[in-house]
């Protein structure tokens, strides 16, 4: 049952969402979770007298699921560096035009033309991150250097992976020495019995909604994105991040607008919005995640951007390696692989 104050309250949203309807429009925003500042909705819609529908997910596999099944209505959405491709293919995104976005120049000269979609035909880079873990330094009594600590038997029940194949089978690989990106399936096959072997040890695969359990100090290591790392770090300073010495991943999120988008216009005006520095840099310094537009990086207080877990240098990426495209016979290999070990 809702109190008077929260009806009142959910009346006066629904009245003033009827009326920004009437006078600009809305635009629908399926997004990961905790990837916005508090304040970036409510500023665009004064700014804009558009209403905006800000749904999340927690991976994208959920978010492609519910587009290919023709839920949603979304106009714009923000896939990873590797689904960008396959969804031009299938024809559910659109191709973008740069002269509707005014601040597309403010983002970093790499990440105007990435391998994924070369000269951003088709998505905007939005946050970029890497993927390490997030551990409790005082439960572990030691700082952890590499994936093998999270195969660990005196932490058992108390690790988490991600509920992310690419990023399961990722660290796998890597611990083996391999390509995170491989498609040999002796080398996947390893990867599978190094998952097998080590999920008697997990809690269980968990994305973003791990935060709490490692602020609580109920988890004591997760694979984890840095940016939600640093969101649990802000609230634990026992906490702190890893970069696997056998090397990790780099992934990009970018905002797309779906084919079947019915607010086009609304949606060019959302993405401009996100890609100005002030607004880029706000939620840069929410989120905690890296940002690829370089204006924004500039108004970032320099502590944030000298922090080499968010901002590695050069030096600090030699073993790190891009998420790629997998061809579709090595992806049904991967699919049926990650099948394998969700169901042992």
């Amino acid at each position: 049952m809702i109190s008077r104050r929260q009806f009142l309250a959910a009346s006066a949203a629904a009245l003033t969402g009827c009326r920004r309807r009437r006078a600009g429009g809305e635009v629908s925003v399926y997004c990961w979770s905790d990837y916005i500042a508090a304040d970036t909705v409510a500023a665009f819609e004064r700014e804009t007298s558009l209403r905006v529908n800000y749904e999340t997910f927690e991976s994208q596999e959920e978010m492609l699921a519910k587009i290919l099944a023709g839920g949603g209505g979304w106009d714009v959405v923000f896939p990873g560096n590797t689904l960008v491709g396959p969804m031009v293919r299938r024809a559910l995104i659109r191709e973008i035009d740069h002269q509707r976005l005014s601040n597309l120049a403010n983002l970093e000269a790499r990440f105007l033309d990435p391998p994924w979609d070369r000269g951003d035909r088709h998505s905007v880079p939005y946050m970029w991150g890497l993927s390490g873990f997030v551990y409790n330094r005082k439960a572990l009594g030691r700082a952890a250097t590499g994936w093998a600590d999270l195969w660990d038997r005196a932490v058992k029940g108390k690790i988490t992976m991600l509920d992310d194949p690419a990023e399961v089978l990722g660290a796998c690989l890597k611990k083996l020495g391999h390509s995170l990106n491989s498609i040999d399936e002796r080398e996947l096959q390893a990867a599978r019995a190094e998952a097998l072997r080590q999920k008697p040890l997990l809690r269980a695969y968990l994305n973003a909604e791990v935060k709490p359990q490692l602020i609580a100090g109920d988890v004591w290591a997760a694979q984890l994105w840095n940016g939600d790392a640093y969101q649990a770090i802000a609230e634990n300073r026992d906490l702190a991040y890893c970069f696997p010495s056998e090397g990790f991943a780099l992934y990009a999120d970018s905002a797309v607008i779906l084919t079947q988008s019915r607010n086009p216009d609304s949606a060019y005006r959302w993405i401009d919005y996100l890609l100005r520095p002030d607004v880029g840099a706000s939620i840069a310094r929410s989120t905690m995640f890296p940002t690829p537009n370089a204006r924004a990086l500039e108004l970032l207080d320099p502590a944030l951007r000298a922090n080499p877990d968010l901002y590695p240098p050069p030096g600090r990426l030699t073993s790190a390696e891009w998420f790629t495209e997998i061809s579709a016979e090595g992806q049904s290999l991967r699919d049926r692989i990650w099948t394998e070990i969700k169901a042992a």
